[in-house]
């Protein structure tokens, strides 16, 4: 649970703090997942494009010749006009006053645009329900000339930028020092709608939605900030003059006279910015940022986090996988499905998350898995088959580690006359005897599937069905017990063992102190085999099989009269091969 608190801080932290790899990671999404709008109908662009310049003599256009320009849009059945050109100087041709006359017909805005020069246009009607928090602030404006901006109304031609240097989310109203100025496209729609004032809804944060008098209230966020919806606004031309029922743009495409704005459409003058931010207010539903999107997607992220960590390591890699999938699937459909209802929460991070955090968690269970491996392999590879230990390290759930009640059959074995062999021969004959004694007895347990328990001097204990389970596992041990006897007298040896054979449930597992254990098994059955070991030279018989043992093995045995042992009150049933 640590490492997932850990994942949790460390992966909310670039939301809290809104790096710039996410924050243009969402930005991206967004930008990406917007639908495409249809335009409304209300607007039309005309482009003064590098033609009609070159045919006008050159820039700057004389003003007598904007005022036939916009007399003629107006006479073509124009709603009104918007100028996205700064005029912030007479005309040195004396078509000043041509053109304010112009501009007094009908609804005509003129565009400011934004200087660091901290001078102010005259502020706008405002009502502030809430305290008056949020907005942004404008740090100056370049004024149109004084004749011109008497007789008309106007609007900042901004357009702020994102941190990848792109143009999404416009003001609907700027903060002066006293009081607010309206963005173009916003003058726009109020200006047709022929209300006077703002009303400016507030919250903790600061502004939480814009109104104009007959049109719905506009969601945005705390700085007043609405997210664009590039619509493809139709076009027309000077000699289409396309113009009729509807408020015409007009701005300069000619090279080298406006300024284009890197958008995620593209490069895009000014009038189509403003004209995309009118259309934007008009889309029911439209896109917007919530107040409450940071905290959301912490929680989002949080929960996703959380289900693709816990899963992996509870559930198991194989199983987890798939499971992770779908998160990952309803992960991708929840933002899909969010943006397309309007609402702009990143689920973008959390879907990078569960794959960091799906990595991690694979890692750390691969490094456990192996290091379990490791260890398996270096407990049972000198006890085991080969072949058994790799099922145990494929599988691991095969083996209860701490001891388990298991029913178990058990074999013991023990050299006869070991002590007479060790004083007659050298230490050096005698290793090499017991070591190809003991080598004969492991190959026999381990190739019929048992394991070896442990080596007590010349003694040796073999255990079947333990760690893992094994079917017939009293005629794996007898098979065992017959083959030692047959390669020890093929040996050449001339040595004779004794073996003991019983089944029943006892408890298997690490048994030891803390600092020093084996796997090994303890319980009655287990000293009722090593006492039958024991009585193999009383009974005179090499092999000595327990009735419990007997009774389940399918290989046919020979009943021999009981016998008492020590530890036993009542006698033993026996057999033998």
């Amino acid at each position: 649970m640590r490492i997932l608190l850990l994942l949790l801080v460390t992966l909310s932290a670039p939301l809290v703090f809104q790096s710039t790899p996410t924050e243009i990671l969402k930005l991206k999404i967004f930008d990406y997942l917007v639908p495409e709008q249809d335009p409304s109908g209300y607007f039309t662009i005309l482009n003064l494009d590098e033609e009609f310049i070159d045919k006008e003599g050159g820039y700057p256009l004389p003003r007598s010749r904007l005022a036939e320009i916009h007399n003629d849009i107006l006479s073509n059945g124009a709603l009104g006009v918007g100028w996205v050109i700064s005029f912030p100087h007479p005309d040195r041709l004396g078509g000043d006053e041509e053109f304010a006359k112009a501009l007094q017909q009908d609804t005509s805005i003129l565009a400011m645009f934004e200087a660091p020069n901290q001078i102010y246009p005259k502020t706008i009607g405002t009502v502030i329900l809430g305290e008056e928090k949020g907005g942004m602030l404008t740090k100056g404006v370049v004024q149109n000339t004084i004749n011109l901006r008497n007789y008309v109304q106007q609007g900042i031609a901004t357009a702020p930028t994102d941190i990848d240097n792109l143009v999404r989310r416009i003001p609907l109203l700027l903060k002066t020092p006293d009081g607010y100025v309206p963005a173009f496209g916003t003058e726009v729609l109020k200006a047709l709608v022929g209300a006077y004032t703002y009303v400016i809804k507030t919250n903790d944060l600061g502004i939480e939605e814009i109104r104009v008098k007959g049109l719905p209230p506009v969601k945005t966020d705390s700085l007043g900030r609405k997210w664009i919806s590039w619509v493809n606004t139709p076009q027309t031309t000077l000699d289409e003059m396309n113009v009729q029922g509807k408020f015409v743009f007009v701005g300069i495409t000619a090279n080298g006279i406006m300024p284009q704005v890197a958008t995620p459409v593209g490069l895009l003058e000014p009038h189509k910015i403003q004209a995309a931010l009118s259309e934007s207010i008009l889309i029911e539903n439209s896109p917007y940022i919530p107040d409450w999107h940071l905290a959301a997607e912490i929680l989002i992220l949080g929960i996703f986090v959380s289900l693709t960590w816990l899963t992996i390591n509870f559930v198991g890699i194989g199983k987890g996988l798939g499971l992770v999938i779908i998160f990952l699937f309803t992960t991708g459909f929840s933002g899909v499905f969010s943006v397309q209802k309007g609402i702009l929460l990143d689920f973008s991070w959390t879907f990078v998350s569960q794959i960091i955090t799906s990595t991690v968690a694979y890692y750390i269970n691969f490094k456990k898995q192996y290091k379990l491996r490791q260890e398996i392999k270096k407990q049972f590879e000198h006890y085991l088959d080969p072949r058994q230990v790799k099922r145990l390290q494929d599988n691991p759930d095969l083996l209860k580690l701490g001891g388990e009640k298991r029913y178990c059959t058990f074999l013991f074995t023990d050299v006869r006359g070991f002590t007479n062999l060790s004083e007659k021969l050298p230490p050096e004959e005698v290793t090499k005897i017991m070591n190809k004694a003991l080598t004969i007895q492991v190959n026999a347990i381990q190739q019929n599937g048992g394991m070896i328990d442990k080596f007590i001097g010349d003694a040796c204990m073999g255990i079947f069905s333990a760690p893992i389970d094994l079917e017939n596992q009293e005629d794996r041990d007898i098979a065992s017990a017959i083959q030692m006897q047959h390669e020890i007298k093929e040996s050449g040896l001339n040595i004779a063992i004794g073996i003991g054979i019983n089944s029943g449930l006892a408890v298997v597992g690490n048994m030891g102190s803390d600092s020093r254990f084996d796997y090994t098994a303890i319980g009655d059955p287990v000293n009722t085999a090593a006492r039958l070991e024991s009585a193999t030279k009383e009974v005179g018989v090499d092999i000595l099989i327990g009735e419990s043992t007997a009774n389940n093995s399918k290989i046919e045995l020979k009943l021999l009269k009981p016998i008492s042992v020590k530890g036993k009150s009542k006698p033993l049933t026996i057999y033998t091969i």
